[in-house]
């Protein structure tokens, strides 16, 4: 694609971790004024992200502008006025055999519920897994069992050593035989744990029938496996240049880093009109 050739970009569906966000989790001035240029052109924003709507929150008082939610690994959809147009929820069964598996065998687990969190108890682990990423404290319940059967829980994120987190993966997909869908968004000591036929891309398509916009008008950009299946979906499929190697696989095209204002870059190569061209009067041309 040239330059000089944009492709109609209608919506930007924007991962936030390690996307969005730089490293220290802050949202640059000129992601900031590419969100509100583009926003100023019509073009509809969405935030896809495994954390809650807390988060989004957060970003959108930040820039000011409304938008559209895509929360909790796509599972808890939300319009640009804060209305839930959408949501999945894990079985109760299905998670106590997941929580009671991993709770036997010392991994800490982050219960995600609509708008709360829950854990057993608030450990260092708990609090550095979601406070410093703009998440709630979750609430210490004790026994998550014991919470099951009267809260709906979207997902569960499961915390350990990267090694045992690759174990846990293998084990839980070999119990549970596709009774769930097993994620990592980016991050090997954390394991989600979703209700199958969730994920970001599957909320995109919902989003795109809520909006009557066509995949080829969408620019999605991510870092992580979460975020494949919404960039392979879009018509301008973005990776940042800090994502890992099947997520820049999957992209059409990769830009900068979070840290370089990857996402920026995207939005103003792929969205924002080009500028107007310098143009020298005679007068002002200095003579050779």
């Amino acid at each position: 694609m040239s330059e000089t050739q944009k492709p109609t970009v209608q919506l930007i569906v924007s991962d936030i971790d390690g996307t969005l966000l730089n490293s220290d989790h802050n949202l640059s001035e000129r992601s900031i004024k590419a969100l509100r240029a583009a926003h100023a052109q019509g073009v509809k924003i969405a935030l896809a992200t495994g954390k809650a709507a807390m988060a989004g929150k957060t970003i959108i008082e930040q820039v000011g502008i409304p938008m559209y939610g895509i929360y909790v690994q796509g599972l808890l959809l939300m319009n640009e006025d804060g209305r839930v147009f959408g949501q999945q929820s894990l079985h109760p069964d299905i998670a106590r055999q997941v929580i009671t598996y991993a709770d036997e065998r010392g991994f800490a687990i982050i219960a995600y519920g609509s708008d709360r969190l829950y854990a057993r108890s608030i450990t260092p682990q708990v609090r550095d897994y979601t406070v410093p990423y703009h998440e709630m404290l979750p609430e210490a319940v004790g026994a998550l069992q014991n919470i099951l059967w009267n809260t709906a829980i979207h997902k569960l994120s499961i915390i350990g050593e990267a090694r045992a987190i690759t174990g846990l993966r293998w084990q839980l997909n070999a119990q549970l035989n596709g009774k769930v869908r097993l994620m990592q968004a980016g991050l090997p000591e954390m394991l989600e744990v979703l209700p199958t036929g969730g994920g970001k891309g599957a909320a995109l398509k919902t989003l795109l029938k809520e909006l009557s916009i066509k995949p080829e008008h969408v620019l999605a950009i991510g870092d992580a496996e979460n975020d494949i299946e919404m960039i392979q979906m879009a018509g301008v499929g973005v990776a940042v240049g800090n994502a890992d190697d099947k997520t820049k696989a999957a992209a059409k095209h990769i830009v900068a880093s979070n840290d370089l204002d990857g996402f920026a870059e995207a939005v103003e190569r792929f969205v924002l009109p080009e500028p107007a061209p310098i143009v020298t009067s005679p007068q002002e041309e200095t003579p050779s």
